[in-house]
């Protein structure tokens, strides 16, 4: 602006006076030079001032640009971060909650094979050297299974128990009475040959109607709750030995007594497993 203000002054000042000397001509004309100079470089800053203003605003927004995408990719994360977190505290949850109910059943069934440990070893020592040689006792998959052959138990082709099997049925039933957790299913079985009876059908009429004999002896004898006993009849189909022959006939007539825990209690620990969800 005092550039402008200088050159107009110069100029007013070679207009308005005409006639000036050689040597304020020459100072004026300098002036004049410096001033045009002068504005020419003001111009020119002028134009770069804008450009740097341009550039800088242009460099603000790309900034700005940044700013907001890198909020934005800090926000999805921390979001993910949170969800990740949350997942994971599920996950923990859920394994802290399985690895408690494995223990549960591990101890459960610990508990079960200890029993009928303690159960199989009890009643065979209570049973004679006589007694052992139509009673078989073992535990399988955790079952206790008594084998009692027909031959103590009836007389051929009869569904009564004998006076002899009795001794044998008192010391089965004091065991099965000491572990009142446990349930009991008498299975009846047959061999293959036909039964010739006028009031028995058949084997399963015959291998039914012995199951059931042995359970009313149990009650009714020996006091066992009728709650815990169930009775089947498998006729001439589960069998041990060839029936071919007449040792294995001998080994397929017989009458199971199987002790097992009360299915409730598993059936508990199964409802109580831990509901697992996806991880999102």
């Amino acid at each position: 602006m005092k550039m402008r203000v200088l050159l107009g002054v110069a100029l007013t000042a070679i207009v308005l006076g005409g006639c000036v000397s050689k040597k304020q001509y020459e100072l004026l004309q300098g002036e004049y030079r410096e001033a045009k100079e002068s504005l020419i470089e003001c111009n020119a800053n002028g134009r770069s001032m804008e450009q740097m203003i341009k550039d800088a605003r242009k460099q603000n927004d790309e900034l700005k640009a940044a700013y907001q995408s890198l909020k934005n990719s800090l926000d999805q994360s921390l979001e993910q971060n949170s969800q990740g977190n949350v997942n994971i505290s599920k996950l923990v949850d859920e394994i802290n909650a399985s690895n408690k109910y494995i223990k549960q059943l591990v101890d459960a069934k610990s508990k079960s094979d200890s029993l009928n440990m303690v159960l199989t070893n009890n009643l065979t020592r209570s049973l004679s050297r006589d007694e052992l040689k139509d009673v078989d006792v073992k535990v399988l998959k955790g079952v206790v299974y008594i084998s009692l052959a027909d031959n103590m138990l009836f007389k051929s082709g009869s569904y009564e128990v004998s006076d002899r099997a009795m001794e044998t049925l008192s010391k089965i039933a004091k065991i099965i009475k000491d572990y009142s957790d446990y349930d009991v299913l008498v299975e009846g079985n047959t061999d293959n040959v036909p039964i010739n009876r006028t009031n028995i059908r058949n084997n399963w009429d015959l291998s039914a109607l012995r199951a059931s004999s042995v359970v009313q002896v149990l009650q009714d004898k020996f006091g066992i709750n009728p709650s815990r006993l169930s009775a089947a009849g498998r006729g001439e189909y589960h069998t041990v030995a060839d029936n071919t022959t007449e040792l294995g006939r001998q080994r397929n007539r017989r009458t199971e007594i199987i002790i097992t825990p009360k299915l409730d209690q598993f059936l508990d620990l199964i409802d109580k497993a831990p509901e697992t969800s996806e991880a999102q």
